[in-house]
């Protein structure tokens, strides 16, 4: 494995907040999020290996190496404990942070996600995901799948973002990404997580279904759900004043 370094936002000051992004994603996505958060806290941003700003850097065909692809970079910035937040893919991976390293997380939370990595329920199924890449292409695709983040579609305010960050995805780290979420299964860990977990979901996400939300929310002793109504899979750049108020709460209660 390459260990070129994957490259991240830093920006803000305060206990450290964790951002990591989902498939054909990047840092650049969680904008609203980082301008919000900076000024009562460290945010720090990776782009996984492969996608975004990390393009060239040799990507992950496990969710367990992306994991601890993000636990070497933090461990280099010598950051020691920190809350954690994950997207979709994302939610995948941090649930395998919390599985290697739940020492170091301060607070959890499971954004838009599910502990089935096959995703029972999604818009299409991940093999189905991986023809169409390598029918149409990564540009296509990455337009396609980001369309159904949202509800209003390519019209949404923030498509742009996701349309500019699939498209940066390395070929080989999409289809990876796909590779890795399928075989991958986090259930059987999900009672082992010990840090206190708020779950976000959107209840028109055409992404992850309630069943695997709730999965997440039976499962993980210390759990919370919040339902966030009016939205798709990207409810953080859909209604992004209500996501931010919504984290900020739960990372400042004691």
């Amino acid at each position: 494995m390459n260990m070129q370094d994957i490259f991240a936002e830093d920006t803000g000051n305060g206990t450290p907040l964790v951002l990591v992004h989902g498939f054909l994603g990047s840092s650049e996505m969680w904008n609203p999020q980082i301008d919000f958060f900076k000024d009562n806290f460290r945010v720090i941003v990776p782009a996984l290996p492969g996608f975004g700003k990390s393009r060239d850097v040799y990507s992950c065909d496990s969710i367990e190496s992306m994991a601890k692809s993000i636990l070497n970079f933090l461990t280099k910035k010598k950051i020691k404990k920190f809350n954690l937040l994950g997207h979709s893919m994302g939610g995948m991976i941090v649930q395998e942070m919390a599985n290697i390293a739940s020492e170091k997380i301060l607070k959890l939370i499971c954004y838009g996600t599910g502990p089935r990595g096959n995703i029972p329920g999604r818009f299409e199924t991940i093999d189905r995901s991986r023809e169409k890449l390598k029918i149409d292409g990564l540009k296509d695709t990455a337009y396609r799948i980001a369309k159904t983040w949202f509800i209003e579609e390519e019209n949404a305010k923030y498509f742009y973002l996701c349309d500019e960050a699939g498209k940066q995805t390395s070929i080989g780290a999409a289809d990876n990404g796909l590779v890795a979420m399928k075989n991958w299964d986090g259930v059987k860990n999900l009672r082992n997580i010990k840090n206190e977990t708020l779950i976000i979901w959107g209840d028109q996400d055409k992404a992850y279904n309630f069943n695997q939300v709730e999965t997440l929310n039976n499962n993980i002793p210390n759990s919370d759900l919040k339902i966030i109504k009016g939205c798709s899979h990207n409810v953080h750049l859909e209604k992004p004043d209500e996501f931010n108020t919504v984290v900020e709460k739960f990372l400042k209660k004691n």
